[in-house]
């Protein structure tokens, strides 16, 4: 991070880190560089560094430096998605015949990429409770050079000891990668407890309007990054100037955001907790919950996702998922707007049948920020 932009507070940092007023025409707001290429003063003669929007582009320039002044990190890549993102720090970071070490709740796309796709190019990778550093420890191999660790997880919100997993990592000369896409730069900052990299989907809470599509990679390791922007320069998967524009726009309000997530999830949580048709509610801010003592520890607000599971088992879930008003049943979350889904039919539905196959009497919450009365009573009908 910048040292002009460390002093300042994360709100700050939020609204004015990499998005200084346009120099030529005063404009606050970063403009959006809708072009594909750019003039050159001679050849090689490149005007800030820019030539092809591939390569480099102000506005996607403006909302890296943003992100990685939320994170505190020195360097941050932008990709056309999460998972683009997912896929080159894992192809920069491993080659046929290493190891990866996966977190046994974790999102189905992070799995069917090592599962379906990467293990056809000689990754291996084993399932693991990342909550347990012993049985983190346990899975490392020789040839073991990643640890990829979600906190909280989708969709169970599991919690990792970030600081413990990163001592695991580095006894194994592995690298410690964390997914902080639910927590967000707002509620946890993973570069200061020992990760090597942060990955978001800024689809979700970054954006935070459900209009963009976007990935991010932070890191202090120079290197690191250098072979993160080759392989997303040969490959390609980049953001456009309007994602980009629409990215940096909603990350400018993620902290007041965030805190009526967790409002609204905390008023959500209370009201699932006993209800006679709910079998269990998982949350980290819940005394009972497992990773609660160190979700305090190591996160400034337990977050915005909810998942519980119902009686009745599946068929129980999907219809409660159906009946909902104010939940959209759809994918995703992190948007002002709140959503529900059933992780076994959706999100999760590749990991049918492997380790990290979820409960089919699971149902996912992604709170949003609407009155959080109307939100509970529309929770309630749907239970019945």
């Amino acid at each position: 991070m910048a040292e002009d932009t460390a002093r300042w507070g994360f709100e700050t940092r939020a609204i004015h880190a990499g998005q200084d007023p346009d120099p030529r025409t005063g404009a606050v707001i970063v403009p959006i560089y809708q072009t594909s290429t750019f003039a050159q003063d001679g050849v090689g003669g490149l005007r800030e560094g820019y030539e092809y929007s591939r390569t480099a582009n102000p506005t996607r320039t403006a909302m890296e430096q943003a992100l990685a002044a939320l994170e505190g990190g020195r360097h941050c890549l932008a990709f056309a998605s999460g998972m683009a993102a997912t896929d080159v720090a894992l192809r920069t970071m491993c080659r046929p015949g290493d190891h990866v070490i996966l977190g046994n709740d974790a999102y189905g796309g992070t799995f069917r990429l090592l599962d379906k796709v990467l293990t056809q190019w000689g990754v291996e990778y084993t399932a693991a409770d990342l909550s347990d550093p012993a049985a983190t420890r346990a899975a490392v191999r020789p040839n073991t050079k990643v640890v990829w660790a979600e906190t909280p997880t989708n969709p169970l919100l599991g919690i990792a000891d970030i600081a413990a997993l990163a001592a695991v990592a580095t006894e194994a000369g592995a690298r410690l990668v964390i997914d902080n896409t639910f927590a967000t730069p707002y509620l946890q900052t993973p570069l200061a407890l020992g990760a090597d990299v942060v990955l978001h989907s800024t689809t979700k809470y970054l954006g935070g309007h459900s209009d963009v599509v976007g990935g991010a990679l932070i890191t202090d390791d120079t290197e690191l990054n250098e072979g993160f922007a080759f392989l997303r320069n040969s490959a390609g998967a980049v953001p456009g100037p309007f994602d980009s524009w629409l990215t940096l726009r909603g990350a400018k309000t993620l902290a007041v955001r965030m805190e009526r997530h967790c409002d609204n999830a905390e008023r959500i949580v209370e009201a699932l907790t006993g209800h006679p048709k709910v079998t269990a509610v998982h949350y980290p801010g819940l005394e009972t919950h497992p990773g609660h003592d160190t979700a305090a520890k190591q996160m400034r607000r337990p977050g915005g996702m909810v998942s519980f599971q119902v009686a009745g088992g599946e068929q129980a879930a999907l219809e409660v998922a159906a009946r909902t008003e104010l939940f959209t049943l759809g994918e995703s979350l992190g948007g002002i707007e709140s959503l529900i889904e059933h992780p076994g039919r959706m999100t999760h539905a590749s990991t049918a049948g492997s380790l990290l196959e979820v409960p089919s009497d699971l149902i996912r919450l992604s709170v949003g920020i609407e009155s959080a009365s109307d939100l509970v009573a529309d929770l309630l009908a749907a239970l019945g």
